[in-house]
């Protein structure tokens, strides 16, 4: 039988990569629903490829623009908030999330409601929201599989039946391009240098997120709710190559590690595929031509993101969710050059001190939680602000 699929986030880099593989294995797969942010053209070419059932754009304000576009197709249209949620909930035996930031939140919680898998892509469902997540996954029999390579390695090599016999889970982390640099050198970094991830191809926000190892700070908060492990038996350890994507530590001494070419494919093909497995055009592994495997302990004086986010999982509560929200706001400041690439980390300390609000109960608690929190990092930012 063909596997149902939906694509929340069709026309970004995550998107893109699971249409890639999906379009490869057409006997396979059917598109019910995808959505995107304000990429009419990219959407409506996809949607009319893919035969998709429904096309959503979340500007709701193209939204004729894309009914033209699709005009005689069959594929039915929608734009506006609400829309994406009503998609996500389309009843998709698979679901890719991969919409940025808290407007996710709520299309996330829509497709675990109505049960089916559910992909997690972007960070804000369970660094923000992971609690309440989990437990509608619980409630609903969703199942929940990470998108992101580290959590998806873990998930290949750890034993969900005998979770005592993990003794650590070690995330890698390419260290981003300031991996060598001394931090007095990265107080002058500009934007175009922060964005040069040196193995991988990914988004402004995410890629400025791996130079200051906020992304990895955020991963380990995810792993934490991902796998029965205590947040201190969680470690990250750098390996500039990206070759090995994490691994899993057993109470007798063996490590599995999952090892590949640095290509979202294929933790995206795991997911799509699971529990089977599918072709991917994903470039062989030459470890010969690779030839040495680097690792080093990260430094936290260089990289004080990662203390911010031990401190804000061990927190709990709302804390996570502030975290998130106070980086977003510091990463979009540096990005339009109004601050410092050190001011980011210390924006997101200071709101972190000024703001702990009450654990969220339910995912309109930590929108409201977001929103302030980006208030917050707004009015602790001016300080830096040149």
């Amino acid at each position: 039988m063909k596997r149902t699929v939906s694509i929340l986030g069709a026309t970004g880099s995550v998107g893109t990569s699971t249409l890639d593989l999906i379009e490869r294995a057409p006997d396979r797969f059917d598109v019910v629903a995808l959505t995107a942010r304000s990429d009419v053209r990219k959407l409506a070419e996809i949607a009319r490829r893919t035969r998709a059932k429904m096309a959503v754009i979340a500007d709701e304000r193209r939204l004729p623009e894309l009914r033209d576009a699709l005009s005689g197709t069959g594929v039915e249209t929608a734009g506006g908030a609400r829309a994406i949620v009503e998609a996500a909930a389309a009843g998709a035996d698979w679901t890719m999330a991969a919409i940025v930031g808290c407007a996710g939140l709520e299309p996330v919680m829509a497709a675990v409601e109505r049960g089916g898998t559910v992909v997690l892509a972007n960070k804000e469902p369970l660094v923000s929201a992971g609690e309440l997540i989990l437990a509608a996954a619980a409630e609903h029999r969703a199942t929940i599989l990470p998108a992101d390579s580290e959590h998806n390695a873990i998930f290949q090599c750890f034993d969900f039946a005998r979770p005592e016999r993990v003794r650590r889970i070690i995330l890698t982390a390419s260290g981003g391009p300031f991996r060598d640099m001394s931090r007095a050198d990265m107080a002058s970094v500009t934007p175009e240098q922060a964005v040069a991830h040196p193995v991988w191809s990914m988004g402004a926000k995410i890629s400025v997120d791996s130079a200051t190892l906020m992304n990895k700070g955020l991963e380990l908060i995810e792993a934490a709710r991902l796998f029965p492990v205590a947040a201190e038996r969680i470690e990250i350890i750098l390996h500039r190559q990206s070759v090995i994507h994490s691994l899993v530590e057993y109470v007798d001494g063996s490590v599995l590690a999952q090892l590949g070419s640095p290509d979202m494919r294929t933790p995206i093909a795991h997911t799509l595929a699971w529990p089977d497995r599918m072709e991917t055009p994903v470039a062989p592994l030459d470890l010969a031509t690779i030839g040495r495997l680097d690792f080093a302990a990260p430094d936290p004086e260089r990289f004080p993101a990662l203390r911010l986010a031990r401190e804000a999982l061990a927190a709990g509560g709302a804390r996570p969710a502030v975290l998130n929200a106070a980086n977003e706001v510091a990463v979009g400041a540096f990005l339009d050059r109004r601050i410092a690439f050190l001011d980011i980390a210390a924006i997101v300390e200071q709101t972190m001190e000024r703001y702990d609000p009450a654990a969220p109960v339910a995912i309109e608690d930590v929108i409201a939680i977001d929103r302030e929190a980006r208030h917050k990092a707004a009015e602790a930012m001016k300080v830096f602000v040149d």
